[in-house]
């Protein structure tokens, strides 16, 4: 037994579907349905039954998973504890550049201002994937990102930010464009195979277009120097409008208007005092 496949027991009880619960851990169904096989053999007991397409807790199973979440948090605390003592008073927070703009705007500043003693370290990460990554592997106390997250994270959604389109200059668009307009429009999109990628193939499937890809780069990329580089647009958040026009470019709303939910996570564990002072902070301002 080990603590994966604990956690891999906490998520199927939680999603009732081993599909569900796999995507939630960013893992094969496959390897999560062995795993748990592994576990339920090793043990000799049923944890879960199955009921249609989905999972149902055993008797025994409710008992298991009972534990193995107070082991979690206790492991979790450990963590906390040993990062609070090396740390020397440092908050780590993740984000993605696209959202550091929130940090440094309004979150940090407020922080700051209450915390001045206090080291705040920014672990730049590539999207979503990135930053659950490193919440989940305590390389960070806190992070921002877009919903959803996966069920083994908290999440405090703290506003809606609305996602604009960023384009060089000289383009003949209107100042709202509508999303048929992205039809055969060159723009510039995540990696292949990431999240951030996957939910832009579904926007423009739910909308029948197809965009001209004219580059593709992830969040750690200099985007204004590929939007420029490329002669395509991109779709970015409302907080990047200022860098974005520093870099020259414009930046134009959709319709109809699509936002986001922007959220502080962190892992289901009781968060250290820094953490725990951040959040509060964050909360007092929230506009979600």
């Amino acid at each position: 037994m080990n603590l994966q496949q604990l956690r891999y027991v906490v998520a199927t009880a939680e999603h009732r579907t081993m599909t569900d619960a796999a995507r939630s851990l960013y893992i094969a169904q496959p390897a999560l349905s062995r795993a748990i096989r592994d576990l339920e053999r090793e043990l000799g007991m049923t944890l879960f039954a199955r009921s249609g397409r989905g999972v149902v807790v055993t008797a025994q199973g409710r008992r298991v998973v009972k534990l193995a979440r107070e082991a979690l948090d206790a492991v979790h605390e450990i963590e906390a504890l040993a990062t609070q003592t090396h740390s020397g008073g440092e908050l780590r927070l993740a984000s993605p550049p696209s959202l550091e703009p929130v940090l440094a705007g309004r979150l940090l500043p407020a922080y700051v201002a209450e915390h001045p003693g206090v080291r705040v370290h920014l672990v730049r990460c590539d999207g979503r994937d990135g930053v659950v990554n490193a919440v989940r592997e305590q390389r960070a106390d806190l992070g921002l990102t877009d919903l959803p997250v996966p069920a083994d994270l908290v999440s405090h959604p703290l506003e809606r930010q609305e996602i604009v389109l960023l384009s060089p200059p000289g383009l003949e668009l209107p100042d709202t464009v509508p999303m048929i307009r992205l039809n055969a429009m060159r723009l510039v999109l995540p990696p292949p195979g990431s999240a951030r990628r996957r939910e832009f193939e579904q926007l423009f499937a739910t909308y029948g277009v197809r965009p001209v890809i004219a580059a593709e780069i992830d969040e750690r990329g200099s985007w204004p120097m590929a939007i420029r580089a490329s002669s395509a647009s991109m779709l970015g958040y409302r907080g990047m409008a200022e860098q974005a026009a520093k870099a020259g470019l414009v930046v134009r709303s959709l319709d109809p208007a699509l936002r986001r939910i922007i959220a502080l996570v962190h892992v289901r564990k009781r968060l250290a005092g820094m953490a725990q002072d951040f959040l509060s902070v964050a909360e007092s301002g929230t506009s979600a």
